[in-house]
């Protein structure tokens, strides 16, 4: 079947549901932001993101010596060879790169599934190189967590694994834009990715310039994300 990228006649009621969950999702992260009720799903996020320059580091021929996640959201990821410049902006980019994925994974229940299941398995690697508790035990919280959700899919009535796969998707996206501005604008925070980056690679811009560009990149993948998910379910 041909796919439908103008999106003619829309929207169908999946497409209506869809939208209507990724802004319902939107307004309760950002609602939420400041309270312990998103924190799990915060340091999710970290994690993922720590997780991208891990992959960018192996993926440059470098050796991956350890990851943190912190409770208070923080997180390092320690490297030693590999690309520098390519594994600093990994991790924004990254993290939207897989908020992009698991939203369009939540499109379908297979996809969703294979995105649940791929997940665990994540959480089930990092589980066993972790060098801190917090890490440890948000893998083990998530991968219960997971598990409990997917058996509620599957023997029961409330089948909700599509969206919670579609939360943490907009979460990661959401979380790669606001982080940014949180640590260049209205912190400054010295020690922040783009900060470095700007060290390494300071044409043409400053730390707050890349900060921004790698923003406007993972808006364009959350949008893009959504266009795709409409077309998907047209």
């Amino acid at each position: 079947m041909k796919p439908n990228w103008e999106l003619n006649n829309c929207c169908n009621h999946e497409q209506v549901v869809f939208l209507v969950t990724v802004g319902v999702c939107t307004v309760v992260i950002l609602a939420l932001w400041r309270t312990v009720l998103l924190r799990p799903f915060k340091l999710v996020t970290v994690f993922l993101h720590e997780a991208s320059h891990a992959i960018a580091c192996k993926l440059t021929c470098g050796h991956v010596e350890g990851i943190q996640v912190h409770a208070d959201e923080g997180g390092t990821t320690q490297t030693r060879g590999g690309v520098y410049w390519l594994i600093l902006p990994a991790g924004y980019i990254g993290s939207s790169f897989w908020g992009m994925v698991l939203i369009l994974a939540s499109t379908k229940l297979l996809t969703a599934r294979i995105a649940a299941g791929c997940f665990i398995a994540a959480l089930l690697i990092v589980l066993f190189v972790a060098k801190n508790w917090t890490l440890r035990g948000l893998c083990i919280g998530f991968i219960v967590f997971l598990g409990v959700i997917w058996i509620l899919q599957e023997t029961t009535k409330v089948r909700i694994l599509r969206y919670i796969i579609l939360f943490i998707g907009v979460m990661n996206s959401l979380f790669s834009v606001y982080d940014i501005y949180d640590d260049l604008i209205s912190r400054r925070v010295n020690s922040s990715d783009a900060e470095k980056f700007a060290e390494v690679c300071p044409c043409p811009c400053t730390g707050v310039g890349w900060g921004v560009i790698w923003g406007l990149i993972s808006f364009i993948f959350l949008c893009g994300a959504v266009y795709l998910g409409a077309v998907i379910l047209s």
